[in-house]
């Protein structure tokens, strides 16, 4: 005897409620429980084990835990390599989907030649960004060895609001007036958020 069709099992994913696609991954209404004291982030966040310690039983939090990790392999592979950069908003585009789950700060530079084609992207540092954790020497370094004509730094927030610090603000300058002496411009600094981003160069705290 042929199985019975299910009315849910004919509606495609992207129609279903975010609890009812949990449920489905995890084959466990346990999970729709759990998500509703949490933030779909927060959820994607937890372990086997923490999704463990919820209810959840351990055949159900490690498909939902493979799920959430493979979403976010689907984000990093959907990172093409930039070419030549015509825009903040494209370096957002690039880095965004990478960076916005990160629960530390990354510090990025993008290094590019005369015609803005990227040479290289280097992670500079990770942490809370100070100026004495991101150093003139780790940014040129790279630059010079790499004949770059200029650099792009790049950064995320992971409170989700790109509005930039007063660290951000000093390490942009300070940068800045180091890129001048050695003649390898800072061309921008993106701030990255949660999907929103500021540019440095749009704000026009950077010189064209």
């Amino acid at each position: 005897m042929s199985e019975p069709i299910h009315i849910e099992n004919l509606i495609p994913p992207e129609a279903l409620p975010t609890r009812r696609l949990l449920e489905a991954i995890a084959g466990h209404d346990r999970i729709c429980d759990v998500a509703t004291s949490l933030s779909l982030r927060s959820l994607a966040d937890k372990t086997i084990d923490e999704l463990r310690d919820e209810g959840v039983p351990p055949g159900a939090a490690k498909r939902v835990a493979c799920a959430f990790e493979l979403s976010r392999r689907v984000g990093v592979a959907r990172c093409e390599p930039l070419g030549q950069l015509r825009s903040s908003r494209e370096i957002f585009d690039h880095l965004h989907p990478r960076l916005r789950d990160l629960p530390v700060e990354q510090f990025l530079g993008i290094y590019v030649n005369g015609k803005n084609r990227v040479i290289r992207e280097l992670m500079i540092s990770q942490g809370i960004l100070t100026a004495s954790l991101v150093h003139p020497r780790e940014v040129f370094a790279p630059a010079i060895r790499l004949r770059a004509a200029g650099i792009i730094l790049a950064h995320n927030h992971p409170s989700g609001d790109p509005e930039p610090s007063a660290e951000d603000i000093e390490v942009t300058r300070r940068l800045s007036a180091v890129g001048e002496l050695v003649g390898i411009r800072i061309l921008d600094h993106v701030v990255i958020g949660d999907g929103r981003y500021v540019s440095f160069l749009e704000r026009g705290m950077i010189e064209p």
